[in-house]
């Protein structure tokens, strides 16, 4: 690194856009504590569901080793959560792999209609802004934030590599 992220000088725009980072996960954060009083889950679980409902809308299911690495548990903490969820009626496991030891996690019917009665009224506002945002504005921010989302991956494994 050629740069201490702490002694940096950095430009009053790089400052206000970690800021604004800092506020979205923070107020996303407090969405999540939403969702869970709306689920009536502890907010490990509620954001859980999140990452699997997420997931299974995007085509691309979950593994419960994806999910604990996801939340920053335990194999064995996540298995227990997954137990959790399972017995309230909020997900399944299923072997969907040809490599039938693979677990695919799946929210039910009813607990995907919840979240989206939850994200019905939650979402509004930031429907509202995504639908306002001109096109090339969101292009130019969803570029960014994966490459701010790259460069966290890569953090990520750096530092998981030397713990």
């Amino acid at each position: 690194m050629t740069d201490d992220p702490l002694t940096a000088q950095w430009t009053s725009a790089q400052v206000e856009v970690m800021h604004r980072l800092r506020d979205w996960v923070v107020d996303f954060g407090e969405l999540n504590q939403h969702l869970a009083a709306w689920m009536r889950l502890p907010g490990t679980d509620a954001n859980a569901l999140g990452q699997i409902i997420w997931a299974a809308e995007a085509g691309t299911p979950l593994s419960p080793a994806q999910l604990a690495r996801q939340l920053g548990m335990t194999t064995g903490a996540t298995t227990i959560l997954l137990n959790r969820l399972e017995a309230a009626g909020h997900v399944h496991r299923s072997r969907e792999n040809a490599d039938r030891r693979r677990v695919t996690l799946r929210p039910t019917a009813a607990a995907r209609d919840r979240a989206r009665q939850f994200l019905g009224l939650a979402g509004t506002e930031i429907a509202t802004v995504l639908r306002t945002t001109p096109p090339d504005e969101l292009t130019a921010v969803a570029t960014f934030l994966a490459r701010m989302t790259a460069a966290a991956d890569e953090a990520n494994l750096r530092l998981g590599r030397e713990s």
